[in-house]
């Protein structure tokens, strides 16, 4: 007799996941599989890395370029004191393993507005942000739509907060914003939830409380949208609004703007055993002749600063992409003015540069290049540069 009490106690012994596995149309190895990317590892971007973690999600890449500060340890569960002055990504990515041995996660301490190439939203399955910027929530937006990936956008102030949910080809971030956005956008204003003031004086007010509801609707998006087999509701289009001072929230759905710029969908993306540190402009360029025919061009996503020119008279070698530069960068040595640099995004092989490497001209690693003749397109990516990127993620 007891015997059997044990075999039958065996029956049901529980793992890790036992509990999540009860749910009818749950599917753990799917999780397993998963390769999701976080970006912004702040109050937000901790719920969401120690959810992803909780439940398994195989392979995590957080992206943030800021270090710990003592404010963050009360709005941030992954870090301790010990880790003031190190980079978020980096303690993050060290926590969410120390929580779940299952899951891998790694680390890019860069900017997503700059450093981040296409290749490495193409490698997602998701990308959910936990961000405190309108430019770098338009950069995610943009680089997922191309490569028709799903992202999932987080904010908070104070007590109150709101996610949203754009999966291509529907309605995403752009549609959604106001010509107040744009302003600030093209002030480099951040923080959109907080007055001038309060902008100036580099205050962000949240709580923890606010960002685990928030962080905790946009997992529970992910986990719905990744589970795509079993037809579940999701916000796709829409946002969820919570005011925690009455716990009032609502649902508002975005409008599809036909007319929205960042609808551009990068199709037969062809993988190319190139690296940005090797591969030439003359290279991409040749490889779009030979596909498209004479007359085809290369045409970067981002503007290409190339020289600058003082009323001096003094010239200097630029090669950066517009938005990496600084106002240092443009100084003259000779008289101390600010210089006036010339730009490109476009490359028809008249340029005397062609040697130059697509790094060296400020395109990240792993990054995706378009080539055009007439309205005929060719997508190009820098798989070679996997690995170093994703340092091993994937083997």
């Amino acid at each position: 007799m007891s015997t059997d009490i044990e075999l039958n106690k065996s029956d049901f012994e529980e793992t890790r996941y036992s509990r999540l596995e009860l749910i009818p149309w749950w599917n753990q190895e799917l999780l397993h599989n998963s390769t999701v990317m976080v970006v912004g590892a702040g109050a937000i971007g901790n719920e969401l890395i120690k959810n992803l973690a909780l439940l398994g999600v195989g392979k995590i890449v957080i992206v943030d370029m800021d270090k710990i500060e003592q404010t963050n340890l009360t709005r941030s569960i992954l870090y301790r004191m010990k880790d003031v002055g190190k980079y978020k990504s980096q303690a993050a990515a060290e926590a969410a393993m120390e929580i779940n041995p299952d899951v891998k996660a790694i680390c890019l301490n860069q900017n997503i507005v700059t450093d981040i190439g296409l290749g490495v939203f193409r490698s997602m399955d998701i990308v959910l942000g936990g961000l405190d910027n309108r430019e770098a929530r338009l950069a995610i937006n943009q680089s997922c739509y191309k490569v028709n990936k799903p992202w999932i956008d987080g904010a908070i102030e104070v007590l109150n907060g709101f996610a949203r949910v754009f999966v291509p080809p529907g309605p995403c971030y752009e549609c959604t914003m106001t010509e107040t956005d744009w302003k600030l956008i093209n002030k480099r204003k951040s923080c959109a939830l907080l007055t001038h003031d309060e902008m100036l004086e580099g205050k962000t007010p949240t709580t923890p409380t606010s960002s685990s509801i928030i962080a905790g609707v946009q997992v529970q998006e992910m986990l719905k949208i990744l589970h795509n087999d079993r037809n579940l509701p999701t916000l796709a289009g829409k946002g969820y609004v919570f005011n925690g001072l009455t716990h009032d929230s609502f649902v508002v759905e975005y409008q599809l703007k036909d007319d929205c710029m960042s609808h551009d969908l990068y199709e037969d993306i062809k993988e190319m055993n190139w690296s940005g540190r090797e591969t030439t402009l003359k290279t991409v360029l040749s490889q779009a002749e030979s596909e498209l025919g004479e007359g085809a061009v290369v045409e970067f996503d981002r503007d290409v600063a190339t020289v600058a020119n003082c009323t001096c008279g003094h010239t200097k070698d630029i090669f950066n992409t517009v938005n990496r530069l600084r106002g240092k960068d443009i100084v003259c040595e000779k008289c101390g003015k600010s210089m006036q640099f010339e730009t490109i995004h476009t490359i028809n092989g008249e340029e005397d540069f062609l040697d130059k490497k697509l790094y060296e001209i400020g395109i990240p690693l792993y990054h995706i290049i378009a080539v055009r003749k007439g309205m005929k397109y060719a997508y190009y990516e820098l798989s070679k540069d996997k690995n170093e990127v994703l340092g091993g993620l994937f083997e």
